[in-house]
């Protein structure tokens, strides 16, 4: 996020460590519940958890990878990493989803145990409390990152409710024997979130690979109003704020009297790219020109 301060990322990254652990801890805990209480929804829950997981430690791996200098070849540094980094677990996220979907046809039907209910029920409170956590730290230290991950948190809270309401439908199967079926459905519902996470985790990135634009409009009133405190700037002609990964680039045509000198018109560019940076930290690449104008 254009907001978030560089003494906020390890902050953040802390964040996202309890995340994956307690991601870790619910995927392993509803696997193992699952095969144990005969339950092949909430072992597909217990893959959406890992799915949770895996995008989680992408967002890690992704942002350390992208904050590699930029170098000879690279003028704008591996901000764009993150990106493939993402391509590459959406593709994997997509291909747990349709094996769970078509695992949900070759399986056999079996009664879930009573036990799998309070397992399903202990998740969705546990995931509730974790999206929360997520979303309130990533509005607290303006994290794109940490907002997202809690609300495919949520994903997973749904999933869960699904298993909850498969496994107590089927404790009825002898009074009602269409009820035996609701395993199978609930592991093709979670099937269907989990490509759900993975269609959108692709759709995100492909955007952005192409050099996707920044279209926060907030940003740039703010960017044109430190522009135009200069009475030697007279307006903006365009801004283009390009994201990279963790960072960004700003280009930006302004039109500045045309009876300055270079000299001096370059310490107001100086002074205005100091100014932007100082405000917007990840905001590491400025390219202004500039276009004279009469007054």
């Amino acid at each position: 996020n254009i907001y978030v301060k560089r003494e906020n990322m390890k902050k953040i990254i802390h964040v996202m460590r309890m995340s994956i652990l307690v991601n870790v801890m619910l995927a392993i805990g509803k696997i193992l519940a699952g095969w144990l209480g005969s339950s092949g929804a909430l072992i597909a829950d217990g893959i959406h958890s890992f799915s949770d997981l895996i995008t989680d430690f992408c967002a890690i791996l992704g942002s350390k990878m992208a904050a590699k200098p930029a170098d000879k070849e690279h003028p704008y540094g591996h901000g764009r990493l993150e990106y493939m980094t993402s391509l590459v677990i959406g593709v994997m996220i997509l291909g747990v989803g349709f094996s769970v979907i078509y695992g949900a046809f070759s399986r056999e039907i079996t009664i879930p145990s009573v036990f799998v209910i309070l397992v399903s029920f202990i998740s969705i409170v546990a995931k509730l409390g974790l999206s929360t956590y997520l979303i309130r730290k990533g509005n607290e230290y303006h994290s794109n990152i940490l907002t997202a991950s809690g609300k495919e948190s949520r994903t997973d809270v749904v999933s869960s409710f699904v298993v909850l309401l498969s496994s107590s439908c089927m404790q009825f199967t002898n009074e009602i024997p269409i009820l035996k079926y609701a395993d199978l459905v609930a592991m093709i519902v979670v099937g269907i979130l989990i490509v759900h996470v993975g269609f959108g985790v692709l759709k995100e990135n492909l955007s952005a690979v192409l050099g996707e634009r920044e279209m926060d409009r907030e940003v740039q009133n703010e960017i044109e109003a430190l522009a135009q405190s200069y009475e030697e700037i007279y307006h903006i002609e365009s801004i283009y704020l390009i994201k990279y990964g963790p960072y960004y680039c700003l280009d930006l045509v302004i039109h500045m009297d045309g009876g300055l000198t270079l000299i001096y018109a370059h310490k107001i560019v100086d002074q205005l790219e100091n100014q932007i940076q100082k405000k917007y930290p990840n905001i590491q690449y400025l390219n202004i020109h500039m276009e004279p104008e009469e007054k």
